[in-house]
């Protein structure tokens, strides 16, 4: 029985799998709710114990950088440890991973209708790749083609500093600056707490209900608004945001030359796809002086199977037991 976990800032998300047939098959799933919780060691012992499994390998991706098979979340004051979750599961180890590396491992296992073409452009398979992935955070993770597979390797690439493309982007840095002192990163605005800052960028005056509300049912609202046209600020902001998320996704496509594919995972894309085929994501994307024509033959999609890190996870801890 394999054990799997997607660790996030906001949910965890636990599974049991059994391998058949080459396949990995679900036995059991859960959320919950990361704020109701001091920890994952609860977490892991209320799930399992509703399931009455003993699991025989586990592993986790955790919204984190891991250091040493111990992570330390970047939005959530947590601390995972992979040695002591092995203790609690009396297992000989429990490796724990980036949540973008277990979502680049999870691709293989996803079927056709899991993924959205935004872009056809011209398949590389013996090329780079490249995933990332905004929810409560902006994860991204590069797929090397080592010349027989792809290998992942994590970053903490969403921590890289915003850079403004234009004076309305320029006029946003400033804002930003004026609330917070410190660096400005792309994860700051490429992420659920990003539309808030960019309605408020927009329209400070302007609130809307969910803005007194518990994290993240402002964002909700905006995109929803944005998506039905209620708001013309709530529009703005989701425009704004979508550019930007190309635009970065552009940047690392250059940084990793990552002409096999660039995956667009996490929990908003699938939420705005009618946004992001509009042609906006793609556009900011390929806006890269000279090298506009490379960039528009790299095939894009978006992950709609939320659960790719989970399953990702699931085959990390399966290639754990067989190494």
């Amino acid at each position: 029985m394999i054990f799997a976990g997607d660790i996030g800032a906001t949910k965890c998300n636990l599974a049991l799998y059994e391998r058949q047939d080459g396949k990995l098959l679900r036995v059991a799933q859960r959320r919950f709710l990361c704020r109701e919780y001091s920890g994952i060691d609860q977490i892991v012992s209320e799930f399992l114990g509703a399931t009455h499994e003993r699991p025989t390998a586990a592993a986790f991706g955790v919204a984190g950088p891991v250091v040493d098979n111990q992570a330390r979340f970047t939005n959530r004051p947590w601390t995972v440890d992979g040695h002591a979750l092995a203790a609690q599961l009396a297992l000989p180890q429990v490796n724990l991973y980036n949540d973008l590396e277990t979502t680049g491992y999870g691709l293989q296992q996803l079927e056709s209708a899991d993924f959205f073409e935004l872009n056809r452009g011209t398949p590389a398979p013996a090329a780079n790749q490249l995933v990332l992935a905004a929810g409560t955070g902006l994860g991204e993770a590069i797929l090397f083609w080592d010349g027989k597979r792809h290998r992942v390797s994590a970053t903490e690439g969403g921590q890289s500093d915003f850079t403004a493309r234009d004076e309305t982007e320029i006029e946003l840095l400033r804002f930003l600056k004026r609330w917070f002192p410190g660096p400005v990163s792309q994860e700051m605005i490429l992420s659920g707490r990003g539309f808030r800052l960019l309605h408020d960028f927009f329209d400070p005056g302007m609130a809307h209900p969910s803005f007194a509300g518990q994290d993240g049912e402002d964002a909700e609202e905006i995109t929803r608004n944005a998506l039905e046209k209620k708001c013309p600020v709530c529009v703005r902001a989701l425009h704004l945001w979508v550019s930007l998320y190309g635009s970065e996704g552009g940047n690392m496509a250059l940084n990793t030359l990552a002409r096999g594919g660039v995956f667009v995972a996490g929990g908003i894309a699938p939420k705005i796809v009618d946004k992001l085929k509009d042609g906006t994501f793609f556009e900011a994307f390929c806006d890269k002086w000279r090298f506009r024509a490379m960039l528009a033959q790299i095939p894009i999609y978006v992950i709609l199977n939320e659960d790719c890190p989970l399953i990702g996870a699931a085959v990390c801890a399966t290639q754990d037991v067989q190494a």
